[in-house]
């Protein structure tokens, strides 16, 4: 597991602040609804449905907020209290994301957060844990294995 946290430059994160939050959000949404969504049990859905949530990175000094309505995930404009909101650095997102770094050690070292519903941040995390990372393997998609011969 990493130990390093590697920031993004400060002049990288204050250019991305000025970008307007909605289409990142919209695009955020249509990857997780196009990666997660048909892999995370129908219940946690159900937990999550009309809940405003957000992804905060904080060192691209952006955030991503969106809500789950009948399994789907969907970009929003959050007006009120958020129910969850996950932040860390770009690159332990990124170590979160590859498996290369468990959660609960960005999360005691302080480099990952929650912040709201506790037990929607449990269900978060263990859906993700539950879910085989296999199925994400770009191996999947050489050519040798889309197009097999005829035998």
């Amino acid at each position: 597991m990493s130990t390093a946290s590697y920031k993004l430059p400060s002049l990288v994160g204050k250019a991305l602040s000025i970008l307007p939050a909605w289409p990142g959000s919209v695009l955020f949404v249509r990857g997780l609804n196009l990666a997660l969504t048909r892999h995370l049990p129908a219940d946690a859905l159900e937990l999550l449905n009309g809940r405003p949530l957000r992804i905060q990175v904080k060192d691209a000094c952006i955030a991503f907020d969106f809500v789950c309505r009948n399994g789907t995930f969907a970009a929003a404009r959050h007006q009120g209290e958020i129910a969850l909101t996950i932040s860390a650095d770009a690159y332990d997102f990124f170590l979160l994301a590859r498996r290369a770094e468990d959660p609960d050690t960005l999360f005691f070292s302080r480099r990952l957060t929650m912040e709201g519903d506790t037990e929607l941040g449990l269900l978060v995390k263990n859906s993700l844990d539950a879910i085989d990372f296999s199925v994400f393997s770009l191996d999947r998609f050489e050519p040798p294995r889309m197009f097999r011969r005829g035998e």
